[in-house]
């Protein structure tokens, strides 16, 4: 059985997580201070409460403490995330996931237990930094400084060509999936053939990604 999770801030982070942990099988707990962002979510959710997530004492009373996952999705207020995250490491959550808003947020977040903390918008700035220098990029994951993984379309000169006459290993560009349709291929032979709908997932270089297409 999937762990349930809590997610504490309702704001488009907070209720896209929420929507898509349901979607995945896992029961969801949504919380905000918020009582119309309260309602909203609440048909897409296993529960929802309108509660204040710095208070303790009423985290303790839906019984936060017993989620081994939780979500503090709140950056705009940095210090209702900091009291919000010190609660859930209190109650004993194992696992507390914070949205920073800036780096010293996110340091802040770090020192007071936070087990992982996400830059949201910051992520999102640079998936969109590199779909206007790689090619037909659909999406782009950084891996490590100037290292990642993309999900792109095959630019028009790899389109009926094999993996094997594209020679990707030639330039540091390894192949890891390729979607066609609804099915994918993980490590997908060399002898495929590519197609203008398919999608092709790579680990390389940001250097050797952006020769895509050239």
């Amino acid at each position: 059985m999937k762990p349930s999770v809590l997610v504490i801030g309702l704001g488009r982070f907070g209720t896209s997580a929420a929507l898509e942990l349901m979607s995945l099988g896992h029961e969801v707990l949504a919380l905000d201070r918020e009582e119309s962002v309260v309602n909203d979510i609440a048909p897409g959710v296993t529960h929802a409460a309108q509660l204040d997530a710095t208070d303790e004492s009423a985290l303790r009373s839906v019984g936060a403490g017993d989620f081994e996952y939780a979500i503090v999705a709140i950056s705009s207020v940095t210090d209702a995330s900091i009291f919000a995250t010190m609660a859930l490491k209190n109650l004993g959550v194992q696992q507390v996931i914070a949205k920073a808003a800036t780096k010293l947020h996110g340091a802040i977040l770090e020192r007071i237990g936070a087990d992982r903390v996400v830059y949201a918008e910051a992520e999102m700035g640079a998936r969109v930094a590199h779909s206007l220098s790689i090619t037909g990029v659909v999406d782009y994951l950084d891996v490590a400084p100037r290292f990642g993984i993309v999900k792109l379309r095959p630019p028009a000169a790899w389109i009926g060509k094999s993996l094997k006459d594209l020679d990707l290993a030639a330039v540091q560009l390894s192949p890891v999936a390729l979607r066609r349709g609804n099915d994918v291929t993980v490590n997908p032979s060399r002898d495929v053939i590519l197609a203008a709908t398919d999608e092709l997932i790579l680990l390389g270089r940001d250097q050797q990604l952006e020769r895509i297409g050239r």
